[in-house]
């Protein structure tokens, strides 16, 4: 990467210790922005129905530090969201926690939430100590939730539900299913050590949300990123939803630009975005061209820019051999990674086209990088990506 700017103990758990010394809650209305640095985070969908039942939601931090908060989303909820328990542990074995590590949340100095429609709260900071690189058990309970849910769908990770589980307790009796989505959870934030320290936000398709990595082993590249820059102490937040385009929404969601505030530069402590999207744009029969789609990076880069991050721009890998695949897609590709490299706007350039194209057929993924349809890289094509990636400085100021 290149251009002109530029994250314990492994047994500390929350410090159960700190009970008495709580966190004053913050005032009415306080809990609908987050402090600290985002350490988890998944991008919001539609996720099917909301019901009456438990979610013990099991995700993957980066950074450690103190005083975790947790954002719950009702973005795409068309009522208000009642939730009446709210609790945080460490993960020991499937649904059953370490003990003594699950603790409730507060959301204005009060047990319940009530998540309006379209919107998000977080809750108040939890006193003590998370570990980097810590399996976090978010559990909720939403006693008369009705109409459609919030969460993200692909989750790659088995989390577990129970009409009758006590969210607040550590083991796991009660959470009789298993989901392989997130409910309602959309981010997690720690206050780390070091002040100057910041996150990374990933802002991507179905590459960026894992598909063709091995479920439950955190294979992602923004995982494999995360694991690259923990010892600096460093968030990564993962923002991609399949099938996402740059330019335009679909089922997958709204486009890039127009989920940018919600998934990037809401999210506490970011300090750069990486821009991973455009094949969803280019594929065969979508009908974007390279300058629509460079335009369309030109945009989000402005607006970050203005927010005072700094924006790393990836080229498009090859997926030739892939259905939508056609010479005309592969020109439309090569045309926005050219512009991609030289054209200026980005504060760094992520080369993942070179870390993945097949030297024999550069319109191909390697095939010992390729997951076997010709698009999604492998877990060895995922590690490629975040090699591609230099750490972002601290000092990458705008």
């Amino acid at each position: 990467m290149s251009g002109r700017g530029r994250a314990c103990r492994a047994a500390a758990v929350l410090l159960l210790t700190l009970a008495g010394q709580a966190t004053p809650a913050p005032p009415a209305g306080a809990t609908v922005r987050g402090s600290g640095v985002v350490t988890w985070a998944a991008s919001a969908q539609r996720v099917g129905q909301g019901a009456d039942r438990a979610y013990r939601l099991i995700v993957k931090v980066s950074a450690g530090g103190s005083d975790l908060r947790v954002r719950l989303s009702n973005a795409y909820g068309d009522r208000p969201l009642t939730v009446d328990a709210a609790h945080a542990g460490l993960q020991a074995e499937g649904a059953a926690l370490k003990p003594g590590s699950n603790r409730a949340l507060t959301f204005g100095g009060k047990h319940t939430a009530t998540v309006p429609a379209g919107g998000a709260v977080w809750s108040d900071p939890l006193p003590g100590r998370v570990p980097a690189g810590a399996r976090l058990a978010v559990s909720l309970r939403t006693p008369d939730a009705r109409g459609p849910a919030t969460g993200h769908e692909m989750a790659l990770t088995t989390s577990y539900l129970g009409r009758d589980a006590d969210p607040g307790g550590d083991g796991d009796t009660g959470w009789t299913l298993t989901t392989g989505s997130w409910w309602y959870l959309d981010a997690v934030s720690v206050r780390p050590a070091h002040p100057r320290t910041g996150a990374v936000v990933a802002l991507g398709d179905s590459i960026t949300d894992g598909w063709g990595s091995t479920p439950g082993l955190d294979r992602r590249w923004p995982d494999d990123l995360a694991r690259r820059l923990r010892a600096d102490g460093t968030g990564v937040a993962n923002e991609g939803i399949s099938g996402n385009r740059v330019l335009t929404g679909n089922s997958g969601g709204p486009s890039a630009g127009r989920r940018l505030e919600r998934d990037v530069l809401s999210q506490p402590g970011v300090r750069t975005v990486i821009l991973y999207e455009g094949v969803n744009d280019l594929k065969a029969h979508q009908g974007a061209s390279a300058d629509e789609i460079v335009a369309g990076y030109r945009e989000i880069t402005k607006r970050a820019h203005a927010a005072g991050l700094c924006v790393v721009g990836a080229t498009v890998a090859p997926f030739k051999g892939w259905l939508q695949w056609d010479p005309d897609a592969e020109a439309v590709r090569r045309e926005v990674n050219h512009q991609v490299r030289t054209g200026g706007d980005f504060d760094a350039v992520a080369d993942v086209d070179r870390a993945l194209r097949d030297p024999r057929d550069p319109a191909r993924l390697r095939p010992d990088l390729d997951s076997g349809d010709h698009l999604h890289p492998d877990d060895d094509g995922m590690r490629a990506i975040a090699g591609a990636v230099d750490p972002p400085s601290r000092d990458c100021r705008r």
